[in-house]
Parts: structure tokens; sequence; C-alpha cells
């Protein structure tokens, strides 16, 4: 592992940037890079992609009106992608409308991670969103490659039980997430009426499963869903039951 290294955006926004290799330990990165442990964790994943303007704006709320105010009221750990892109995008600009202080984490694959001021290493590469405050390049050049150290970093800063994942539409690679999510024995909650992803795993909750892949990750148990346009409450309401100490 590197040492951390700060990069500065042309926003004037700073972050936290540690490149990785397949021997670190969790545990060293955390704390080297000034993360504290033992916190609630949420982790976000999925997209935005093919949304109605309409439906965008109910998932920019999600973030702006329960995904951020509660990261910030636990003083959780977010952590998500990390690129200036769909809902990693939204939880970034979300932070910043929330004038947030908790860590916004975002971990990319070094081959497709474009700093500030450098060029793109391959055309599949993305920008990282200027919210975030920490981001871990990971080894890789495949984007998926980061879903296992998602699941991972998540799981050394929180217990399971204190940490949960949010499920927003979704592409190929929130199969992957997902499935990480679900092995690591954290809550998934998926935003049913988003899209993709989401959707399928939600109809096989109500017993339809019209894709192989959800079938294992609704028979863990540890999968829920809310409604789009109407579950902002009762996500907040999950998330909280989550986060609040046990007895």
């Amino acid at each position: 592992m590197e040492k951390p290294f700060t990069i500065t955006f042309p926003t004037g926004a700073t972050a936290e940037v540690v490149q990785v290799d397949q021997s670190v330990d969790l545990q060293v990165l955390v704390r080297e890079m000034g993360l504290e442990r033992r916190h609630p964790v949420l982790v976000v994943i999925g997209g935005a992609s093919k949304l109605s303007q309409a439906d965008f704006n109910r998932v920019r709320r999600l973030f702006t009106e329960v995904l951020a105010p509660l990261a910030e009221k636990w003083q959780a750990t977010v952590i998500d992608g990390g690129t200036d892109a769909g809902v990693m995008r939204l939880m970034g600009q979300a932070r910043m409308e929330e004038s947030g202080t908790f860590p916004l984490v975002g971990v990319i694959p070094i081959g497709l991670a474009i700093l500030p001021g450098q060029s793109a290493p391959c055309p599949d590469a993305a920008p990282l969103e200027p919210n975030h405050t920490h981001f871990v390049l990971i080894p890789g050049s495949t984007w998926g490659d980061e879903s296992a150290w998602i699941a991972n970093l998540a799981t050394t800063l929180s217990d399971a039980a204190d940490s949960v994942t949010v499920l927003i539409n979704g592409g190929e690679v929130s199969w992957i997430d997902a499935s990480q999510s679900i092995q690591s024995e954290r809550s998934l909650i998926v935003v049913a009426g988003s899209g993709r992803t989401a959707d399928v795993l939600a109809t096989a909750l109500r017993g339809n499963i019209t894709d192989s892949r959800a079938e294992a990750i609704v028979a863990s148990g540890l999968v829920r869903a809310i409604d789009l346009d109407t579950g902002a409450d009762t996500l907040a309401k999950m998330i909280e039951e989550i986060f609040a100490p046990k007895p």
C-alpha cells in the first residue's frame, strides 16, 4: 500500500487518496486514511440510467432527503464507486447540499480512474466525483473489480448488523455488488420503481423470478424493497433501525 496523498479538484475541494494492492490489510488501510471504525456504514450501489426526468427527480430526493441526512445524523461512513456519474454523483452532491461532515469513500479500479489534471488511462475510464472525501484505488481495469473491495471495506469499518446496502436502478455490475453485499451478510434495500436491476430484485421478492441471479440473492432473507414513489419514509425507518445502537 502506498502512502495516502491529497488531490485537489477544480472546485477547490480536496480528498485523500490511497492506492492499494491485493495484499493490503484493510484494517491498516482504514487507519492510514483516518477513517473511524465501529461507526454505521451505508453502501450505495446501482446507477441512474434510463430514468425519466420525473423518476430521476424522485431518486435525487432520496439522496437529499433521506440518505445524506441520515449519514450526517449517524456520522455513518458512506461507500460507493466514487465516479462522477449516476448514484455516486447524486451522493456527492447530496453531501455537499447537506454541508455534510460524514466520510464519503469511493472505491475505484486504478485502471479506470481519472484523477484531477490527469488524462484518461483508457476509453472506459471515468473522473472522480469531487465531493467525496476519500478514494481507494484498487487493482483492476474492469468495472466490477471494485465490488468485493467495497463489500470488504464496509465490513472492516462496521459490523454487518450496523451496515446496510441501498440499491437504486443499476446494471450488470450491480448484480455483482448485490451478491457481494449478501455474501457479507449485509442487509440490502432495493428501490422498486427505479428500474433495471433494482426492479428485477423487487419483482423476485414478490415471487416472480425473471433472472436466475435474483434467486440466491432473494433467498438470503436479507433483501427488502421500498417503492420509489412512496417509500422515502419507509427507507428512512429501515436505515434508522439498522444504525440505532443495539441493546
